[in-house]
């Protein structure tokens, strides 16, 4: 583990990234041994910020794709059609990556300037334009849905996030499982919802398992897509 370790720092730090309409969500942790302990969560413009935080992150598990199928809009990367069929009634939680083409198309507006249809397509190509297969050893694509379906004992949960139910099963694993959570879970900042803080919180959680190499990968066997990229979630 001492590899992961900044220079000269008794500690690494690893972290779970939420794609928002604010920005980038981030919750980290600094880790030393069996000691976990969450930071107050951060919010950031662009995903270069994110990388470019010292000490650098050992691990940062965000949820967009990395990696894009070249064909048409009806294919389906494989680790997108296994988390989906794993989640089951939760499926929908899980979206289908777009293609690389349809990622780069943008729709003109009525004053005539480029917008996007989904602010998503903007947070993923943030993303594209910076990764490439070298640093896939520190940043990995996960999804909440599956790490809550991981800190809930690879069982789906009972409720949607979008209900109040649904927030309420996830503070409460959350608290549960994660000592110290908390101070993710309370951060105040601008224009982030608690939905966001549970998901960059249940990422975090899925960032501590890759660094300690426990997580689990869909799909088992490996995918690549044509720039190189491992098409790939961990949980």
């Amino acid at each position: 583990m001492s590899s992961h370790q900044g220079p000269n720092l008794p500690y690494s730090v690893v972290a779970g990234v939420v794609a928002t309409p604010a920005g980038w969500l981030l919750a980290s942790a600094k880790l030393r041994g069996a000691t976990f302990a969450p930071e107050e969560a951060m919010l950031f413009q662009t995903f270069r910020e994110v990388l470019d935080v010292r000490p650098s992150f050992a691990i940062v598990v965000v949820n967009v794709p990395i990696g894009y199928l070249d064909g048409s809009t009806t294919e389906q990367r494989t680790c997108d059609r296994d988390a989906q069929a794993l989640l089951g009634d939760h499926a929908r939680e899980v979206r289908d990556a777009p293609t690389r083409s349809l990622l780069f198309e943008r729709a003109i507006g009525e004053d005539g300037t480029f917008v996007d249809v989904d602010f998503l397509y903007e947070r993923y190509r943030d993303v594209a334009q910076e990764i490439s297969p070298s640093n896939q050893r520190v940043v990995y694509e996960g999804n909440p849905a599956l790490s809550f379906y991981q800190l809930n004992g690879n069982q789906s949960l009972l409720w949607s996030s979008d209900s109040e139910d649904g927030r309420n099963e996830r503070q409460t694993i959350l608290e549960l499982k994660i000592p110290g959570i908390r101070r993710v879970l309370e951060s105040t900042l601008a224009d982030v919802t608690q939905s966001e803080l549970h998901n960059a919180a249940a990422l975090l959680w899925t960032a501590r398992r890759v660094y300690g190499h426990s997580a689990t990968r869909l799909p088992s066997d490996g995918e690549w897509d044509s720039e190189g990229l491992r098409m790939e979630l961990v949980m």
